[in-house]
This record gives C-alpha cells, structure tokens and sequence, in this order.
C-alpha cells in the first residue's frame, strides 16, 4: 500500500467560512501560497513560493473535483512526486467544521511524504488564524 498523509482538523467556523478558505485565491494566498486557483473542474493552476537550494517553489495542480462545500481535490506534483489532494468538509451538529486533508500517490516513505505531513499541519494551523479574521 503506498503512503497516505491522512489528517484531521477542527474548526469553530462555520463549513462556507471554510470552504471560502479553500476556494478564494486571495483567502488560500494567506495560509498555503500565492497562486491563480479558480475552484472550476480542470482548472489548471500553480501555487507559488520563493525557491530554494533544493526545490524551484511551484506546484503544478489541475482541479479535478469540486462539490461545494464538502469536497474539493486537486492534483499536486512537485519534483517527481505527483499526487492529490482531497479537502473533505463536514458540519458538525454544534456548528463547527470537520476538515479532512488526504493527499495520495506517494511513490514511498520518506522525505516527500515527511514533509508534505509537516507542511501540511504548519499550514493548517495558519488557516485556523486567518479564519478567524474571516
């Protein structure tokens, strides 16, 4: 079985204040990086940051799916790795907002998978700050 990052998150805002965080190019510039993202099935887009020693700073992606407000997927390939990624949304009866982040097509364990996990939680923190501003 190939490697999965699988997270959770939890959020006070309401399930449209997240999926805006998710969808609005300006809103997502805040908390993952600049990029040209419309939420429209084949959607071709790229996020974009400064580049290192080790990585040119884009991700190629293509909307494959959007389902407003539970579900939006896109790819995102990055070096050699070409993967996807699966934002699932659900209200909780008291209001708040499940958030499930799956992305999937690891060739391996290891530095990518490593860091997508950690990127992804480091991000994911910053969107809790910036729906909070919302």
């Amino acid at each position: 079985m190939k490697p999965v990052v699988s997270l959770d998150f939890y959020f006070t805002s309401s399930i449209e204040q997240v999926w805006f965080a998710l969808t609005d190019s300006t809103t997502l510039a805040k908390w993952i990086m600049d990029n040209d993202f419309k939420p429209v099935v084949g959607h071709k887009f790229q996020f974009r940051t400064e580049p290192t020693q080790w990585w040119n700073g884009i991700v190629d992606c293509e909307v494959l799916e959007v389902d407003e407000p539970h579900k939006l997927s896109y790819t995102w390939v990055s070096g050699s790795e070409s993967t996807t990624v699966t934002w699932t949304l659900k209200k909780a009866p008291d209001g708040t907002t499940h958030l499930h982040l799956e992305q999937t097509g690891f060739k391996e364990e290891g530095q990518a998978i490593n860091g997508a996990r950690y990127g992804w939680e480091k991000m994911l923190n910053q969107l809790e700050k910036v729906l909070v501003e919302l």
